[in-house]
């Protein structure tokens, strides 16, 4: 899975866990709806972070990270969600949450460093 890059490595190994965690409510038949929206907004961000990283332009890669950033939030709302409502057990939450915490801050650095240098300069 290591590929030498960070957010990409980190953003493949979350989609992972999300999968993985979801499988066992499926599993368990606790819950369909809310863990399907987990896995869409999980595995999107490092589909959005793959298409970033082949971004033709710096506004490209810049629009791209911050729909990652985006979908990395929308994931943690879902696994605040389904923990309290007591359908994910919130040990098994907690480092998914932690993880989506870490990505929504890389991500956003990104992003914020991306739009701050000046327009000469690539990413």
């Amino acid at each position: 899975m290591e590929t030498g890059n960070a957010i990409r490595d980190k953003s493949y190994a979350f989609a992972i866990l999300a999968i993985r965690a979801v499988q066992q409510l499926r599993k368990a038949e606790r819950e369909f709806e809310l863990s399907g929206q987990l896995v869409r907004s999980a595995t999107s961000i490092g589909a959005n972070v793959e298409e970033a990283l082949a971004g033709q332009t710096r506004k490209d890669f810049t629009a791209k990270m911050a729909v990652a950033s985006k979908e990395a939030r929308e994931s943690r709302y879902w696994l605040r969600l389904l923990t309290d409502v007591g359908l994910l057990d919130a040990k098994a939450a907690s480092e998914l949450l932690e993880r989506s915490d870490e990505l929504i801050r890389i991500l956003t650095a990104i992003v914020k460093t991306s739009q701050s240098r000046p327009s000469g300069r690539t990413r």
